[in-house]
């Protein structure tokens, strides 16, 4: 399987690409930039370990390394700037990824590509590609909530004392300000989480504030996640890659679930070699539902603000 990395000269998409050559699971690695200086130093620092982590072809171009992908990851992105607003940088973000999606039809992409969004605002460029691409939706993904989940579960593993694999708890909604954390069906080790040793409402509240706020703290002392999010795309890679039908909190085009409709949001999804291949309902408390069909409204009210649609 090929994996083409759009925006694989820059932090995220650099970290992906190592997280994946680690992997040892996919079979070419194509780092796509603008910056072919940067993109060309970053394959050639992959290659110099390739002896010591698997057998892979690892390449650095432009456009046209995604013509052949299996999967075409986006990451390129933009920061936010000094006192700029929100919608600013959501409007200038949708303006490079609209540059990118053009790119790549020009190029051309198999149509049994997925296309795995990472690039912020997720759940709205996620849309954008799906509306402006020659696909099926289900083809269309974004990272969504999987990074949250896995901070959340990380953080709540450490205040208690236990592994993170042991910890099972998720995030649903928005990747953004109206994320949903799903503690009503938390569990540590497949035990109840509120009957567990230590736990307690107000530790769970400082654990889901820390959660929130964990983005910009990143931000704030290293300039930006690279770790965590490489680990999160190479684990939705795989899943695709290895056809595992796991269930993940991506986002992708939803039309029903929890009455959630025309638009692309994190709830329980099918992930396998068709990209998002069905979503999963759980009862989940009142306020957990009215929450995510907040989230949902939030992201319909961005998507016709910056698409007009």
């Amino acid at each position: 399987m090929k994996v083409s990395i759009i925006g694989g000269g820059g932090l995220v998409g650099s970290c992906a690409a190592s997280a994946l050559q680690y992997g040892g699971i996919v079979k070419e690695i194509a780092l796509v930039d603008v910056n072919q200086d940067l993109v060309e130093g970053q394959a050639l620092d992959l290659l110099h370990g390739a002896s010591l982590t698997s057998d892979q072809k690892i390449v650095a171009g432009g456009p046209e390394l995604s013509q052949d992908a299996d999967i075409i990851c986006i990451t390129a992105g933009l920061r936010r700037k000094p006192d700029e607003s929100r919608l600013d940088l959501i409007n200038r973000n949708v303006a490079l990824f609209s540059n990118i999606l053009s790119d790549l039809k020009s190029a051309g992409y198999k149509k049994e590509a997925k296309v795995f969004v990472v690039s912020n605002p997720v759940d709205v460029l996620t849309y954008l590609a799906m509306k402006e691409l020659d696909l099926p939706p289900q083809q269309i993904i974004g990272l969504g909530t999987v990074l949250d989940t896995t901070r959340l579960r990380s953080m709540l593993a450490q205040r208690i004392a236990v592994p993170p694999s042991q910890v099972q708890v998720t995030i649903f909604g928005e990747h953004g300000d109206s994320m949903v954390p799903i503690w009503s069906n938390a569990q540590i080790a497949g035990l109840p989480l509120e009957k567990y040793p230590g736990v307690t409402s107000q530790l769970i509240g400082e654990v889901e504030k820390k959660t929130r706020g964990s983005g910009a703290e990143v931000i704030k002392k290293k300039g930006g996640a690279g770790f965590a999010v490489g680990a999160s795309i190479a684990d939705v890679i795989h899943t695709i890659a290895l056809d595992q039908e796991r269930i993940l909190p991506v986002s992708s085009l939803q039309n029903g679930a929890y009455g959630l409709s025309d638009v692309c949001i994190s709830v329980p999804t099918v992930v396998g070699i068709n990209g998002a291949q069905s979503h999963i309902e759980i009862e989940l408390w009142p306020k957990e539902q009215a929450a995510l069909q907040r989230s949902g409204q939030v992201l319909r009210e961005t998507i016709n603000k910056v698409l007009g649609t």
